[in-house]
């Protein structure tokens, strides 16, 4: 066999043994189930203003499907009782009751508050995953997976820079989902 022979065969090999794990992976994530249901009116802005009202970090996270790194964010290891808003359009996401310390360095929670979330296959980095984002304004938010807590044993992995805590009051409920986010 020649060297090019051989690469050739390495390199069939190789696509293989991807292909093959990528399709073992696929079957460990969520699919997609559906599309949220809008509260209140879309939310939909130029790149230009998203990035006048969003800093840096908040922008490149739910802007361009970035991710910050983990134990880094503000509310990976956050514990006060409150509702979890979106950054961008200030829709309510998730509630703090729902959150669970899944070891992983980002604020997890086990499901979102309602059906505030879109969930989206996501195949970027050579991997199958599902990609959770704001069903009001299409803000990336961070990933779910199948290895969480009961009662759903699902993980939203969420990234803090897509957050904005809000304390529970009994004002909060009258402002559900209206208020827009801030810097």
């Amino acid at each position: 066999m020649t060297r090019v022979q051989i690469g050739a065969v390495l390199v069939g090999a190789t696509l293989l043994l991807v292909w093959g794990f990528i399709r073992v992976i696929s079957r460990w994530t969520i699919v997609p189930e559906h599309q949220a249901t809008i509260q209140g009116e879309r939310i939909t802005k130029s790149d230009e203003e998203w990035r006048q009202i969003l800093s840096p970090m908040q922008y490149y996270v739910t802007r361009q499907k970035g991710t910050e790194r983990a134990f880094t964010g503000e509310y990976w290891d956050h514990h006060e009782d409150g509702v979890y808003r979106c950054v961008c359009c200030g829709q309510v996401l998730f509630d703090s009751r729902t959150k669970f310390d899944s070891g992983t360095g980002w604020p997890s929670f086990w499901e979102p508050a309602g059906d505030c979330v879109s969930l989206l296959p996501d195949h970027s980095h050579l991997m199958v995953r599902t990609e959770v984002v704001c069903g009001r304004c299409g803000a990336h938010l961070g990933h779910v997976f199948p290895d969480g807590p009961p009662p759903t044993g699902r993980r939203y992995c969420m990234n803090s820079a897509a957050l904005k805590f809000e304390h529970r009051n009994a004002d909060s409920a009258s402002r559900a989902s209206t208020s827009p986010g801030q810097k």
